[in-house]
Parts: C-alpha cells; sequence; structure tokens
C-alpha cells in the first residue's frame, strides 16, 4: 500500500499543477478525489488556502483525518519559502508540527517541500521559454534587472516598486509567456502544466539551478 495525502499552499496553481506533474512523476498513483476513497497506490491533494492558513486552519484537520483513515503511508506539506529561506520555513512548520496534540501515527511519514521563492520562480528556470530580445519593454526592463536564462530564479528578489518576490516573479513569467504567445494565470498556468515544460525545469536542475525543483523531484520519487 502506497498511499499519499499531498496538503499544498496554493489553491489554485498547485492544484492544477501538480497532478499534472504526477502523471509523469508517479504514474503508478492514481488520484482520489476524497481521502476516504484511497486504496492503493492513490493520492488525495488539497488546498490550504495559502500560508499561514494551511499550518493554522488545516494541519491539525488533516492530520486527524489520515490518522482515522489509517491507510495512508505518507503526508506531504508543499509550500513557499516566500523571502523567508527555505530552512527556516521548513524550520518553522515542523515545530508547528512537532507542537501539535495529535501527531502522525507511527509509520506514517512526514514529508515538507519548500517552493523557493514559489512555484512561479521555478516555472521562471524553464529555458526554452525564455525569449533573449523580447519586443515587451516590461519584459526587457525585467531581464535587464535579474536575467532568469543565465542566473538562478531562486536567487532573485523583487524588482522596486514590487514589495515581495513571489508577486514579482508572477508578473515576469506572465511577461514570459505573453511573449511566446502564450497566457499565464493562477487560475489556468497554461503550458506550464505540460510534461515538456516539466522536462524543460528539470534539465535546469540537472544545471545545478533550482535546487528546491530538484529537491521536490528527490522527495517525490521516493515516496
Amino acid at each position: 500500500m502506497n498511499n499519499i495525502y499531498f496538503l499544498v499552499e496554493g489553491r489554485r496553481t498547485e492544484m492544477k499543477l501538480y497532478p499534472a506533474w504526477l502523471e509523469t512523476l508517479r504514474p503508478d498513483l492514481n488520484r482520489v478525489l476524497s481521502p476516504v476513497d484511497v486504496d492503493r497506490n492513490n493520492y488525495y491533494i488539497f488546498s490550504g488556502n495559502g500560508f499561514p492558513s494551511l499550518l493554522h486552519n488545516h494541519l491539525e484537520n488533516a492530520v486527524a483525518d489520515v490518522n482515522q483513515i489509517g491507510r495512508f503511508s505518507s503526508f506531504v506539506i508543499i509550500l513557499d519559502a516566500d523571502d523567508a529561506t527555505s530552512e527556516g520555513r521548513t524550520k518553522e512548520v515542523i515545530e508547528f508540527y512537532t507542537g501539535m496534540p495529535e501527531p502522525l501515527a507511527i509509520g506514517i511519514r512526514f514529508v515538507v517541500i519548500v517552493q523557493n521563492k514559489c512555484i512561479e520562480t521555478w516555472l521562471l528556470g524553464n529555458q526554452k521559454m525564455f525569449k533573449r530580445n523580447p519586443q515587451s519593454k516590461t519584459y526587457r526592463e525585467y531581464i535587464n534587472y535579474y536575467d532568469v536564462q543565465g542566473s538562478d530564479p531562486e536567487f532573485m528578489g523583487p524588482m522596486p516598486p514590487f514589495e515581495y518576490s513571489a508577486q514579482f516573479h508572477v508578473a515576469y513569467l506572465s511577461e514570459m509567456f505573453i511573449e511566446r504567445n502564450q497566457r499565464y494565470s493562477k487560475r489556468n498556468p497554461g503550458v506550464a502544466a505540460s510534461q515538456s515544460y516539466l522536462d524543460g525545469l528539470s534539465k535546469r536542475s540537472e544545471q545545478g539551478d533550482l535546487k528546491s525543483f530538484q529537491g521536490m523531484l528527490d522527495a517525490i520519487s521516493n515516496l
């Protein structure tokens, strides 16, 4: 029996991308739409509706459900680092979890996957989507600030007047897609859900960039 419960931070993008990616990364797993329906080699994915709601409003209930159902082998939390460090965010989750009155039952693995800085950061790493000489003035300004084709997107901070990295990374990614006559939004990630896009990110991580993305690949393959 290998059943996995995924609790993800995002309520839109992750709920579309991870099921699409898992078809490639773990074709042995089949999705179920309710945790009570897990049987053998299934996964269930649920959104925590952002951070810190994921921790304070959903984690305890999700763990209680997993324990009550008794057929899950792994419990996986996926969330953004935002402008914290991956290590700091992981520590925060583990400290919260260890302080909960009801931990996971013995034998159920607890895994934390941190997207540094957000899932759009990873998506910026597809070098085939990058266009060196774009028409968009805004896109050119973004590239002049930080060239995500040549430099690791995980190290890119916010370009003024953006206050947070995640805001800027979403805007940068949207411009990148538009330049390729594509569209990206939280509700519709478009070609980012394709196997070819995932392959492009995997290739980038093989070059030594997107270390948190590679960490996600390793964690999911080992579940």
